[in-house]
């Protein structure tokens, strides 16, 4: 039986940042991201940049010790109900280790933690083909009325 192991991200901790690092990487390759690897400029500065990011939190999925998935996430804020929100900037589950109920285990704990830190909601994006969907869905989450886009300019 392998141990799954969900845990918040201390980014002072070695094991925790190299984990970053990589299951991010291994998101950024996966089609469902960039189709390519993190830049390596971008590997070298990720983890002092997220210390100095005061919003950032993560939660890490261990399997027997080994990294197998993250949520990124960030806290943001509701003006129409004056509460925090957790965003989930990134979740990504190692392609190894699909199927395995981290994606689930890793959206609880980001709900447990929304609930702790007194959230009105978490909230995510996501793309239309993505096969996690189903996963947002079955764990609660909804498109809204009205339905909102996800829209973005690079500067």
């Amino acid at each position: 039986m392998k141990k799954l192991e969900i845990v918040e991200t201390n980014l002072n901790d070695p094991k925790h940042a190299e984990a970053v690092v990589f299951c991010t990487d291994q998101y950024a390759r996966d089609a469902m991201g960039m189709k390519r690897p993190l830049d390596d400029h971008v590997k070298s500065v990720l983890i002092d940049n997220l210390k100095a990011f005061p919003s950032y939190i993560g939660f890490l999925a261990f399997i027997d010790g080994q990294p197998a998935g993250i949520a990124n996430c960030v806290y943001s804020f509701s003006s129409f109900k004056a509460r925090k929100v957790i965003n989930i900037h990134d979740l990504a589950v190692n392609p190894q280790f699909r199927g395995n109920g981290i994606g689930e285990a890793l959206l609880a704990e980001v709900e447990r933690k929304a609930k702790e830190e007194n959230c009105c909601k978490v909230t995510l994006e996501v793309r239309e083909d993505n096969r996690a969907r189903h996963l947002y869905e079955r764990a609660g989450f909804s498109y809204g009325e009205p339905r909102m886009f996800f829209m973005e300019k690079e500067v």
